[in-house]
């Protein structure tokens, strides 16, 4: 392709993810409808920005700041009319560590990097790969991060500063022994009432925003009797003035593997939450690429105002289904009553206490996994129950850009496995005919068809074709390959070695029912060449049964 034809393509794709006038015509069809939706969506987004920017160790305004710049970009150039975008627990999991490494600057240059990341990946047309993940790796993901998250609130929820480890779970395991040598348990309790609140309050009045209120509730009670409880801190009261200081771009070779994770999990993230919104509708289908390009844009500018990356939560987008939304509106609605918090009333917010932040993320935690699916999951199959608990150990031990991978990984060789052990040789009876006795007697002794079933690929061809090759007491042997699935390469390689080997003991090998595209591979590999020559390939298996038998009769030699 040449640069101008590269450059008209890049441009062509480029305006198809543009924002569309339908997207503006959704808008128009109930706008009531979707700012009451973006209020309700404000409410319940707002405790959960805060405690994501406070896990993220970039504060709690951070936090604020990210669903506002981020929400709104997401909202306009997204590829849903559903989702709702801003700082996520998955995500902390992966920042963490970047910012005890490189700190807040080294964050947001992670951020602008994935950004850009994602715009490529939506240029390259690559939203639509998500649909091919295992449900168990989403699962045991999903699971993973859950817990992950879960113990990230440790410290905040026992009170306890200045906890030191590698990994989340030594983390949570130092606080723990610090709270047992100094315990306090006015911070236990709040996590534990603001947790205890919200997972009951959602089961008997779903629609409220018990998130809110227990929060709501806790500061009040913290400003009331002296606890001792640690505070959000101050909060600005304005959004910051857009900056590139963060940018460095000797950092970029060190930052570029945190960047891949923080922009797999967007796009993974975001295209599953966008998936499971589409479900709970009935006219909404969403755009994987736009979404790509909207989250990619978003964690292009949330960086330049202090803010995390960014990415479509479930979550809140699941509340602003269920609130009534249709449109984009309802998002954008959301990122603007945010704003208006953070202008309006930043001195109220940062006298909440951490531990109730820690309790909202805890009852989060508990509302991330669905222990239904992964009892079934779990007893589906063994292969699915493997790779679930493979994919939810890996991402508690370690990361979850490695679990996703060894996730993927082990499913991929077990469906291997599985197809592998679906190809089947199978000895078949030949159909005798109008012959005499004595051809009959020829037929049962001395020529054999089999029939392979299935893939002839590189996981499948080995055992079954040695089998072949050992067979014994017989003349012609027929191979009916009119129910091959598919051939590779290794498989027409043992197809071609098993043939030499019968051919060298004096067997002679008959090939009937050859797919067009598997004679091409055949032949672009000069196996079965001598049959080819010869004439012993055919077209059905009658014609070769012909042959046979007119060879048998023919032949005085005794059997090798």
């Amino acid at each position: 392709m040449t640069a101008s034809a590269a450059l008209r393509t890049t441009t062509r794709r480029l305006t198809g993810l543009l924002p569309q006038r339908s997207d503006w015509t959704a808008v128009r069809r109930a706008p009531r409808r979707d700012l009451l939706a973006g209020l309700t969506v404000a409410v319940v987004a707002l405790p959960l920005a805060l405690a994501f920017g406070a896990t993220s160790g970039l504060g709690a305004q951070a936090g604020l700041v990210t669903a506002v710049v981020a929400g709104a970009v997401a909202a306009v150039f997204g590829g849903s009319n559903l989702q709702v975008s801003g700082p996520t627990g998955a995500m902390t999991v992966v920042l963490v560590p970047v910012v005890q490494q490189f700190g807040g600057p080294g964050v947001l240059m992670v951020g602008a990097l994935a950004g850009l990341l994602l715009i490529t990946l939506a240029l390259a047309r690559l939203g639509r790969a998500v649909r091919y993940l295992p449900t168990p790796v989403i699962e045991g993901f999903t699971a993973g991060i859950a817990v992950v998250i879960a113990l990230q609130q440790v410290p905040a929820a026992l009170g306890v500063a200045g906890a030191h480890g590698d990994k989340v779970w030594s983390i949570a395991a130092d606080a723990l022994a610090r709270y047992a040598s100094h315990p306090h348990p006015a911070p236990v309790c709040v996590a534990a009432g603001v947790a205890t609140v919200m997972l009951i309050g959602a089961r008997l009045r779903p629609g409220l925003p018990f998130s809110l209120l227990a929060v709501g509730a806790a500061t009040a009670v913290a400003e009331i009797a002296p606890l001792g409880l640690t505070r959000i801190g101050t909060l600005p009261d304005s959004l910051p003035a857009p900056s590139l200081s963060f940018l460095d771009l000797a950092t970029i070779g060190t930052l570029l593997p945190s960047a891949v994770a923080v922009a797999a999990l967007a796009a993974l993230e975001s295209l599953l939450s966008a998936t499971v919104a589409d479900g709970m509708t009935v006219n909404q289908r969403h755009d994987p690429d736009r979404e790509l390009f909207g989250q990619g844009l978003a964690n292009l500018a949330s960086p330049l105002f202090g803010g995390i990356p960014a990415t479509a939560a479930i979550a809140r987008t699941a509340v602003n289904v269920r609130a009534g939304a249709g449109s984009k509106l309802a998002a954008l609605t959301h990122a603007v009553a945010l704003a208006v918090i953070v202008l309006a009333a930043a001195p109220l917010v940062s006298r909440i206490p951490l531990a109730a932040l820690a309790g909202v993320l805890l009852a989060t935690t508990v509302r991330m996994v669905e222990v239904g699916t992964l009892l079934a999951l779990a007893r589906s199959t063994r292969g699915d129950a493997v790779v679930l608990a493979l994919t939810f150990t890996v991402t508690v031990a370690f990361d979850l850009v490695t679990a996703v991978i060894v996730g993927i990984g082990a499913a991929a060789v077990l469906a291997l496995r599985a197809v592998a052990r679906s190809a089947r040789l199978e000895q078949v009876p030949l159909e005798p005919g109008d012959h005499s006795a004595e051809e009959h007697r020829l037929l049962a002794e001395h020529i054999v068809a089999y029939r392979l079933d299935g893939p002839l690929f590189f996981a499948a061809a080995h055992h079954f074709l040695i089998e072949l090759s050992q067979v014994t007491d017989v003349r012609v042997v027929i191979l009916r390959m009119s129910r091959v699935t598919t051939i590779d390469a290794t498989g027409a390689h043992m197809l071609g070695e098993t043939i030499t080997h019968l051919r060298r003991r004096g067997v002679t090998v008959l090939l009937s029912g050859v797919a067009t595209g598997h004679d091409k591979v055949l032949a672009a590999l000069g196996v079965a060449e001598d049959l080819r020559r010869d004439g012993l390939i055919f077209p059905d298996t009658l014609a070769a049964i012909g042959h046979a038998r007119t060879h048998v009769v023919g032949l005085q030699s005794p059997l090798p």
